[in-house]
């Protein structure tokens, strides 16, 4: 134990204090969650835990894994609750005021230990929040990238139209990401159901260009090596030009205008004769 710490002895004689004049700082920016006396209180006994047993310059060492680990939930915790990284390095920062004016209130006639001390609590909440920002910049990546998957997977959904034929109507730009998941998810389906017949409708394509015409051809290609053929709906006039200017070849596979159209060609295929009822 470091007894010759001031920034130890005054956790050890004034923690509850400490904890008290932390909440009533935080308390001015107006965001105090309701679990924020719980989350305070078990960093500053994991902070003290720190300066006792730690290099208070050395905020990698092993004595402050707890207080890192800490750190790292609440940010996690922060940006899962949509809360911004200002507001969750608000709640590290606020710990200044009440260490410096203990500090200020032991070490008053000893002004050089007062402004060593004060360095050293002020640089290590410095590196606490950055700790804080890093893991919560972090967060917020896994949360937007997860939720991009999310979306893909709502965007590009494999429907099952009739008994042995399958739908996949594509909305937005096509990508060589978005292209594998639809083939994966699409590939996934015609074995499970065992489908003769892949419907992909790109009505919902603004564009067509080579790139987007190379993924269509990758995604026909597998589907006949699964044993299934395809037809590609949703070829309106604009799209047919560029395709015919950028010389793209789509011999071989059927293309309509509309989903509809494609569905009768694809029920015909299966075997099904559809007609209007007298």
């Amino acid at each position: 134990m470091k007894q010759n710490n001031p920034i130890h002895e005054l956790l050890v004689a004034r923690q509850d204090e400490v904890l008290q004049e932390w909440l009533a700082e935080m308390a001015t920016s107006g965001k105090v969650g309701t679990a924020a006396h719980a989350e305070a209180a078990q960093l500053l006994a994991a902070f003290q835990a720190g300066v006792r047993d730690g290099d208070i310059a050395r905020f990698d060492q092993p004595a402050w894994e707890r207080t890192r680990d800490i750190l790292a939930d609440l940010s996690r915790s922060r940006a899962a609750q949509g809360a911004s990284a200002g507001d969750t390095s608000h709640f590290v920062m606020a710990l200044k005021k009440p260490l410096f004016t203990g500090l200020q209130q032991r070490l008053a006639a000893e002004p050089a230990r007062l402004f060593d001390a004060i360095w050293e609590v002020s640089t290590l909440i410095d590196k606490m929040a950055q700790w804080t920002a890093t893991t919560y910049q972090r967060s917020r990546e896994d949360v937007i990238a997860r939720q991009q998957e999310e979306l893909l997977e709502l965007s590009t959904p494999v429907v099952k139209l009739w008994d042995g034929v399958l739908a996949v109507p594509m909305i937005g730009t096509l990508d060589s990401h978005r292209t594998q998941m639809v083939m994966e998810s699409l590939l996934q389906r015609i074995v499970d159901t065992g489908s003769e017949l892949a419907i992909i409708d790109i009505t919902g394509v603004p564009t067509v260009d080579t790139l987007v015409a190379q993924h269509l051809l990758k995604t026909v290609t597998a589907i006949r090596l699964m044993g299934a053929d395809c037809i590609i709906s949703g070829v309106r006039p604009q799209i047919a030009q560029t395709i015919v200017h950028l010389g793209i070849d789509l011999q071989g596979i059927v293309t309509k205008a509309t989903l509809a159209d494609a569905l009768s060609v694809a029920m015909k295929r299966v075997g099904y004769v559809v007609t209007r009822k007298a």
